[in-house]
Parts: structure tokens; sequence; C-alpha cells
């Protein structure tokens, strides 16, 4: 299996010693990025869960910049240290206890070695003591525990703070603090010897009125920033003054002392003064201090970046970001930043000008609807060809993102509004359409009333340009019937027919007119116009399906299924009735079978054969989706599971993926998923274009099954191996992601275009005719790409023999 689509915001980033690679937590993985080009370069693979936290190892000397060693922890319970560069699993530490974030303070706070021999090495970690949870049957503890990463196991049953669920520590540059947030109260711990087990800790906590949702250190002065639910920030300076003094003598008196006057601070709480700065409208999300302590940066759910300068409280902002903030990052290059999105994407930040230059973007998350318009699809299409997929988003976009490059494409702007976080939905895109070759598109979308009036439903119709997917719009069709919403689109076969059904009782056949323009340079202009209308006794038009031929047309009629004949609008047949209104319809390639899967309280999966015009058979199914391969007589659904199969046969699983043969009731293949609901299946046929080399135990298939969950993860693999294998994909040099001073320690040539083959002189070369023409090879050598370029042991030959003057018989 081939799995894409990860989230890139679950956790906060890091970067490398050299800022030339950004390390982000994807999953079960970490993907290294290179900050130059913004695409991936490796991943680091052996976690079997979530990873919560990546800390790179900060270098000893400046001549250690180039070292890339880095620690992870995860959900599986396991520490690992990496060498990222290569990459390679070092070392594995197993507590045994999921963790959900990690800090090693005593890397930025190096302690001083004892009689010349290193001092172990100490992280801090929040975990879920599910041992104890079990003995006790209890609510799950969460706990603040000290590890020995140098001995490999937890500190015995030393305990620094227990939490009802699991919070993020935060440590601070200088390496001296480390602190969790626990509802209103703000936990601070100071470790007195980092280099030893009994080291003393000492604690303080700090108060607030409102719920905090984030903290942060500053690089040198004793002061800690937070953030709460209502936008506020707030500023401790000279926290831990009793509580962390270094002794107890004539000094700590003084300070007790001058306690009295404590402006703004709580109760008896250990800090000299509690400021109080207020511009977000939600909580905030972000808070960084700058390297060199005289800025805060402050982010939220308005996808502003805001600067205070922490001395004035006067402020500046990067705005129109799009998206909630996440995350904020410094790199030990004070030019290079990075900022975490909402919208699974990283913006790579010029400071201190804040510039974006470059983005790292992942597949969007999905749209988050009002429940009473969850009904109105999940609004993802697949490109069959080019081994696409478009996906609505929440600015009123779709994005194509490739499956097998695992990287957005394109986006297309569907609706021209300006998207604000956090602003009220009013439109609504319901679906999207592709046609098999994926050149063109058909989108529909509804804009929401306000108050009873303003409500309106639009059907575009778009063309795909010359590259990378982007589309422009060709026609729009308001209120295509009448008032009511859209229940499908679909595409003819050939791609020149549309058909779009209706709840308030219709559907159209689109027909696309091409027109030729004669300019500077010749186009076609496509346009579309209605070419028939339909009904059947005034039933709601549930769902639509062409054959593979495009001879027939399928229009559920509510509970019936009607055949139509698309070209003169003539009523075939009408096929026998289904207990709940059909949702789903869909032909099964090239053969004369048609799937429909209906939705409600008798959900049910039927196959009805076409040439007999009768039902073959059916289940009592609740069906998410339907896909059909385009020449095959197989077809995919996905199943969502009852409550009681979740807990006992699919042990978690809330649904399965059932591969059919169409003449035969039996499923052939069962795949157990999770996050059914609202999830996508679409075939994917091989494209030599996008992948040199795909190979299932060394054999190509023809065609692959794309599973999408809820959440936009996505997942390759052949359905026609019963095990599902890993499908091996050997990217195109071109689509490889090179850092500039290349892989295992590449330079140069074969940085960019990788190792050259050797050249055996005993070995016949291959005929370089295709190349370019023999006669006059001067004039095409350098043409193309520079990543398709000839082996410089052809290409200089051939160079070189282009300058020399040929003689000619005549010349002799």
């Amino acid at each position: 299996m081939m799995r894409g689509g990860r989230s890139l915001v679950s956790s906060s980033p890091a970067f490398s010693n050299d800022a030339k690679k950004l390390l982000v937590c994807t999953s079960n993985t970490v993907s290294v990025f290179s900050t130059v080009t913004g695409l991936q370069i490796t991943s680091l693979e052996g976690h079997t869960a979530l990873v919560t936290s990546v800390i790179v190892v900060p270098p000893s000397n400046p001549a250690a910049k180039v070292l890339c060693y880095c620690w992870t922890a995860s959900l599986d319970g396991t520490i690992r240290y990496w060498d990222f560069s290569l990459p390679e699993l070092m070392k594995t530490i197993d507590i045994r206890m999921p963790i959900f974030s990690m800090v090693i303070p005593s890397f930025l706070d190096v302690p001083a070695e004892e009689n010349g021999k290193h001092q172990d090495l100490f992280a801090y970690v929040s975990i879920e003591d599910t041992k104890e949870t079990q003995e006790k049957t209890k609510a799950s503890r969460r706990q603040i525990r000290k590890c020995n990463l140098s001995k490999s196991r937890l500190v015995g049953k030393l305990i620094l703070g227990e939490t009802r669920k699991p919070e993020v520590l935060t440590v601070s540059p200088s390496g001296k603090f480390f602190g969790i947030r626990n509802k209103c109260k703000l936990h601070i711990w100071k470790v007195l010897d980092q280099g030893s087990e009994r080291a003393a800790v000492r604690k303080i906590t700090l108060h607030h009125t409102k719920k905090i949702t984030v903290i942060a250190f500053h690089p040198t002065q004793r002061i800690i920033a937070a953030g709460d639910v209502t936008g506020r920030i707030l500023t401790w300076r000279g926290f831990g003054n009793r509580a962390f003094a270094a002794s107890n003598g004539v000094a700590d008196q003084k300070l007790i002392n001058v306690q009295e006057d404590k402006p703004g601070v709580r109760d008896n709480d250990d800090a000299d003064s509690c400021s109080t700065w207020h511009w977000h409208s939600a909580e905030v999300n972000v808070l960084s201090f700058s390297s060199d302590g005289s800025y805060l940066y402050s982010g939220g759910k308005e996808g502003v970046l805001v600067v205070w300068q922490l001395d004035t409280g006067k402020k500046k902002f990067l705005p129109r970001i799009g998206s909630p903030l996440l995350y904020f990052i410094d790199s030990p290059d004070p030019t290079l930043s990075s900022i975490s999105c909402a919208d699974n994407q990283i913006h790579l930040l010029k400071m201190p000008s804040m510039g974006i230059l470059k983005t790292i973007s992942g597949i969007k998350a999905p749209c988050c609807y009002p429940d009473m318009y969850e009904g109105l699809g999940n609004g993802i299409a697949f490109d069959q060809t080019a081994g696409l997929v478009a996906v609505r988003t929440e600015n009123y976009c779709i994005q194509f993102y490739s499956l097998f490059d695992d990287r957005g494409v394109s986006e297309v702007q569907v609706c021209e509004r300006n998207h604000q976080p956090g602003d009220d939905v009013t439109v609504i895109v319901t679906s999207v359409a592709l046609s098999i070759d994926g050149s063109l598109m058909s989108t529909s979308e509804v804009k929401l009333a306000e108050e009873g009036i303003g409500g309106l439903v639009c059907l575009k119709f778009w063309e795909a340009g010359s590259q990378n997917k982007e589309f422009s719009l060709s026609t729009i069709v308001y209120e295509p019937h009448r008032d009511a919403g859209i229940s499908a689109v679909k595409f003819h076969p050939s791609g020149n027919m549309v058909v779009s059904s209706s709840f308030g009782g219709d559907f159209k056949i689109w027909k696309c007119n091409h027109d030729v323009i004669q300019n500077d340079q010749m186009r076609q202009n496509f346009s579309w116009t209605c070419h028939a209308v339909g009904s059947y006794k005034k039933k709601p038009m549930t769902a639509a399906a062409f054959s593979a031929d495009g001879s027939v047309l399928a229009v559920a009629a509510k509970t019936l299924i009607t055949l139509w004949n698309p070209y003169k609008n003539v009523l075939l047949a009408v096929l026998g009735e289904t207990l709940t209104p059909i949702a789903n319809l869909s032909f099964v390639g090239k053969s004369d079978n048609l799937v429909a899967a209906s939705c409600g309280s008798n959900p049910q999966l039927s196959v009805w054969n076409m040439s007999k015009l009768s039902l073959s058979w059916s289940y009592k199914l609740h069906i998410e989706v339907v896909a059909s391969a385009i020449d095959l007589s197989s077809f995919a659904a996905l199943v969502l599971l009852p409550e009681s199969s979740k807990k006992t046969t699919f042990k978690g699983m809330d649904g399965v993926i059932l591969l059919f043969n169409a003449t035969d009731p039996v499923p052939t293949v069962i795949w157990s998923v999770r996050k059914a609901k609202g999830g996508a299946l679409g075939f994917v046929q091989v494209n030599p274009s996008s992948v040199e080399e795909i190979s299932i135990d060394g054999k190509a298939p023809k065609v692959l099954l794309a599973y999408m969950n809820g959440d936009h993860e996505y997942v390759l693999f052949d359905p026609y191996c019963k095990d599902a294998r890993e499908v091996s994909i050997s990217q195109k040099e071109g689509l490889a992601a090179h850092d500039h001073k290349g892989q295992a320690g590449q330079y140069g040539y074969a940085s960019i275009y990788g190792k050259l083959p050797e050249f055996d002189r005993k070995r016949p070369e291959a005929p370089w005719v295709p190349s370019f023409p023999s006669d006059r090879p001067w004039e095409t050598i350098f043409s193309g790409s520079s990543h398709n370029l000839p082996p410089l042991t052809k290409l200089c030959s051939a160079f070189l023999e282009s300058l020399l003057e040929k003689r000619t018989s005549a010349a002799e």
C-alpha cells in the first residue's frame, strides 16, 4: 500500500541545525522537507502510531552543524533516535506507555562533565499510565515523567505532575525551565542538576481566571507568556524568584521583602509582575519569542500573525494568511521561520519582513459544514487517468492533489469570495465532477439564504489549461433547476455531455459546444447549453450515471431507476422499486450491470442486470460510496459498520471496503478501514507519465484502488491482491526533491541529477538516433528540460562532434 494525505500540522515541526531541512510529523512517520525547494527529501519510518514530538539534537560546536540527528516520540510508547541524513534508526527506547509530548532540556542547558565522563541525557515526557488504569479501573491518568535516554528507561516512580488530559510540554530556549498549561493554571519546573537522576526538581504554579491555551518562554530573561481562550496574552516577569533562588540566604530575604508590590499578579503567585495585551478575538494558538527576545509573535483563529514589541506593546501584522495559525517556529538562521496553519499548510517566512518564501502544502482538511448540510456529498472526485484527486476546501476552492507524488498540484477558485477563518458559512460547494480524461470539470454550489432571503444555486463548467490543472470558467448557469438543489452531476464518457439531477423532480442534459477562435493563437472555446430536460412522475431525481459507451443514462427517481436514451431523451425502461431513496448509481465498467445504493432507515446495495432488466442480487448495507473501474467488470463499495460490529468483529474499525465481481454476490476481497464516514473510493489507472515504475512483487498493476478517509488521508493499493501488498513507486528524477548539498554527501551534478551509470567499454552502446537528428545535432542537443539531458558520457561526445566541420566528397 502507498499512503499519503497525512496531516502536516498534528505536531510542531523542527528545523535542522543548518536550517536547510524541516522535519514534520506526518502520522506515524517524520517527513523531511527541503527549505529551499519546499519538496520532500526523505522520511523516517518505524513508529507504529502517531508521532507527537520531533527534537533535533543541537550542535555542540559550530563545526557540528552538519550533523543530522534527532529524537522522536510517539503514541506507540517508543522514543527513537535517528540520523535523518541517511535516514537510519540508531536507537529505540520502549517505555510501553503512549507519549503525548516530550522535551529534552539538557540539550540546551549542557551540564559540565564530571571526571571526564559524559553525564546521562534526560527527557521529560507527558504520558498516559495505562498499567495503573487497568489495575485500579479508574479514568486514565496522564503524568509528567522523567526518562533516562542514555539508559533507556524511566526514572523510578518519579512523577512530576498529573493531569486529566494530555498536555503539551514547553521548554525554555535556555533549557533551564519547562512547563505545561492545565486549565487556568500554569505549572513551571526547574531542574537544578540536568545530569543526575536524583536531581531536585522545583515547581511553581501561576494562576489565571480563564483557560490557558498556549505558553512560551523568553530566551534570556525569566519571562513567560501565556494565551487564553478569550484572546488575551498575559506576560509574567520575574517568575520563580523565590522558589528558584540559588540559596536560602540573605538574597532570598531581600526578594521576599519586595514582593508586596506585584502589579497584575494573582494571589501569592511567585512573579514580580503580570501585564495583559488583548488584540485577538478568539483563543490564542501561537506564542513565540524572537531569538533575541525583543518581540513576541502571536496568532489564532483569525489567520493573522501579530508581532508585539515586548517593551512598548506596539504591534504590526502579517494579515490574511487564510487559515487559523497553529505553530510558529524559529530556525537557527535568523532570517527564516515557519508557521503551520490549520489548512494543512506550512509557510516558510523570510524574517523580519515576514514575506512567504515557500509553502509546504498537504491535502486540505475536509470542510466543516452545519449538520443540516451534511447530506450534500463529500465533494471528492478522482481523475482516473492522471492519478489526481479533486477535493473541495473551506476557502471555496477545489484542490487538485497528486496521489502518486503526495503533493498539491493546483487550486481552482470556485467562488469569488474572500475567505476569512471563522466566518459563517454562506456558500457551499456541493459537488465536483471530472470528465474521464480530466480535461473538463463541473461544480455546483449553493448560496445559503439569510433569514429566508437570497438563496441561489449555481452550476459551473470549467475547462483545463495546458498544464498543472489550471481550470478556467467557461459557462455558469444560475438556478439550473429553478430553486431546487442539485443532487448529482455526471460526465458522459465522451466528455461532450453532462447530466445534472435535481431534488426538484427533473434532470437536465447539457451539451458542450466547441468554438474555434482565430486570433494570434488559435484556441478552442467551450460553452454549454441545455440539450434536454426529463422527469418521471414529478419524483425527486436523486442520482444519475452514464453507461460505459454512453448510450444509456440511468437516473434515480427517488426509489425507482429510470433508463433513458441521452441523445433522444426517450424513456427506455423503469426498474423495480427500493425501500428507501437511491443515493448512488454506477455502471460497472463495460459490463451490462448497474449498481444502486440507497440510504435511510432501510439501506440497500443492489446490482441490476441491464440485459434482463431485473435485480441480480442485493444486500442490506449502509453504503457511503460506490466506485467502478472503467474497463473491468468489478466494483468497490465503502460500507459503514453498525456500532455492534465495530466493537466485536472489526475491533474499532468503522467501515469496510468490499470488492465485488458484478455477477457474483460474494465479495472477492474485504478490507476493514477507519474514518469511513465522509470517505471516498476511486479506481486509478497506472500512468507511465506520472511514475516511472509501479510494481507489486515485481509486477506492474494496471489499476489501483484509492481509498480516502473522512480526514482526507488516503491509501493506494492493488485491489486484486488479497493481502494488499506494498506498492513500490520509483519517482522520476524531475519530481524528486533534492537538497542543494544533495543526499548522503553528494555534491554538484550528482546532487541534482543522481549518480551517472558506470561506463562499460565492453557493453555495446545503444543507438542515439531517437534523441535528436543525426545530421544536425547541435540544433536540438540542449532542448527540453534540464533533468532529461542525456548522460555526460554521451552528451559530451555528441556535442564535440557537432563542433567539428564534416568533409564532403566534393571537397575531397
